[in-house]
């Protein structure tokens, strides 16, 4: 490295975001993630050791991830190599393992291999790595806010250990929008600011576990705000809520977050409790969930575990999907706060969803036999020659509308699909079907 280098790293180290300057360099500077780096902990031993394997780190955006990739650079033995998954091609990944093979066979010294967002791999890349990987060529450290049961080669998972990372807890925000405060070295110390105890209750509430938010909002706070007339810059809770604008939420379109919401959502109308439907529809609008996609489940939900008990459920879900469609937002969630309650306090069936599963069940497992003649077709010249509709009874004709006859293939009669439940209108529906059964000529 030369005096150029040496000055452009000094620069870049000090020009930094504090988030990124604040990044523990020690396992005991970490904060939080005590279930995965305690002291008595296989991770915290195996860094400790330098014995480690290849691992993935798994959890939401400020968590700690790339935190503890840097903690293990500094304490490992063996050369340590970052890339970056969103902008690596293949080019880079064969210097890496041509510069790792190198090492290994002069040096007998290991490499690790970190990968920031390794699900933005695709499968091309994360088998090219495989090999490597298996004869120990490469030590990899992954890290993907995405389920990597998902999004990961299920070889490379299992040759790695998964570690989920959890949102930090308000203490441990605390303690780091602290250290960012204060810390003259690493921190905005220089600055000489000072932070109101409600601002920090906010600041570490409002960050909802994400790290960075926390810092990012503290950074702007100090370089934005004017010295007050001690000389000192005071962050207070105006200026806090400023900072950073609106609550940090852990939603992610495509990952976990998304599932498990939509997924609640759902739960939650199904089990009739109107209030966590509202809840989870809030969570989703306040992400910026997509209003078509939460309609469209709300349709689902409303035949699915509604059906028959109350029909007028999925007719309220679809005029609520054609019309947040027509009106958008802010206005669609007034609409999606109707329906979403509707379907939550409906009377609940899934007979009309049982049905169609256990037909199709029949379809696949049984021989397709014909329809039977007397229902067949009969509106075309010479289907009577063929005894097409022959024998056929109008139901119209009958008292109740109702005549008993074949309706089923040969082999299925009086097989049952469509059971009612005694839920809502099936209630009414079961007893209309036992009265003309009863009743028929």
């Amino acid at each position: 490295m030369d005096l150029f280098d040496y000055m452009r790293e000094t620069a870049k180290e000090a020009e930094a975001p504090l988030a990124s300057r604040l990044r523990p360099r020690t396992l005991d500077e970490v904060v939080g993630q005590q279930h995965i780096v305690g002291k008595d902990k296989l991770l915290y031993r195996a860094i400790k050791a330098d014995q480690l394997g290849s691992l993935i780190f798994y959890g939401p955006p400020g968590t700690g991830k790339t935190t503890l990739a840097k903690v293990i650079a500094n304490t490992t033995s063996g050369e340590f190599r970052q890339i970056n998954a969103t902008v690596a091609g293949k080019k880079d990944m064969e210097e890496v393992v041509k510069n790792a093979q190198d090492i290994r066979g002069m040096y007998g010294r290991k490499t690790i291999l970190f990968v920031d967002e390794i699900h933005r791999f695709n499968k091309g890349q994360q088998d090219y790595l495989l090999p490597f990987v298996e004869d120990g060529t490469l030590i990899l450290i992954g890290a993907t806010t995405e389920n990597p049961y998902f999004e990961v080669n299920g070889a490379l998972i299992s040759r790695s250990r998964i570690f989920e990372l959890k949102p930090l807890g308000k203490e441990d925000i605390k303690e780091l929008i602290r250290r960012a405060v204060y810390d003259k070295e690493r921190g905005m110390g220089a600055y000489g600011g000072e932070i109101d105890e409600e601002a920090l209750e906010f600041l570490a509430d409002a960050a909802n576990g994400d790290a960075r938010a926390a810092l990012n909002a503290v950074e702007l706070g100090i370089l934005t705000t004017e010295r007050g007339g001690d000389g000192k810059i005071h962050l207070d809770l105006e200026t806090a809520q400023e900072c950073i604008q609106k609550r940090a939420v852990r939603y992610d379109k495509n990952g976990d977050n998304h599932y498990d919401t939509i997924s609640a959502f759902i739960k939650s109308m199904r089990g009739s409790d109107p209030d966590a439907a509202v809840y989870y529809l809030a969570r989703m609008l306040y992400a910026g969930e997509d209003i078509k996609f939460i309609a469209r489940r709300i349709m689902i939900c409303a035949a699915e575990d509604v059906g028959n008990a109350d029909p007028q459920a999925l007719c309220v879900a679809v005029a609520a999907s054609q019309a947040v469609e027509r009106i958008g937002m802010p206005e669609a969630q007034i609409i999606l706060a109707q329906a979403a309650p509707y379907v939550a306090t409906a009377p609940k069936s899934n007979s009309a969803c049982n049905a169609v599963f256990a037909a199709m069940e029949a379809v696949r497992s049984r021989r397709t036999e014909s329809v039977p003649p007397h229902l067949q077709d009969g509106h075309y010249r010479g289907a009577g020659k063929l005894g097409r509709a022959k024998g056929y009874l109008y139901a119209h004709d009958f008292p109740n509308h109702y005549v008993k006859q074949q309706y089923l293939p040969d082999g299925l009669e009086g097989t049952v699909f469509y059971q009612p439940s005694d839920n809502g209108y099936e209630k009414q529906i079961k007893a209309h079907m036992q009265f003309i059964r009863e009743n028929a000529r």
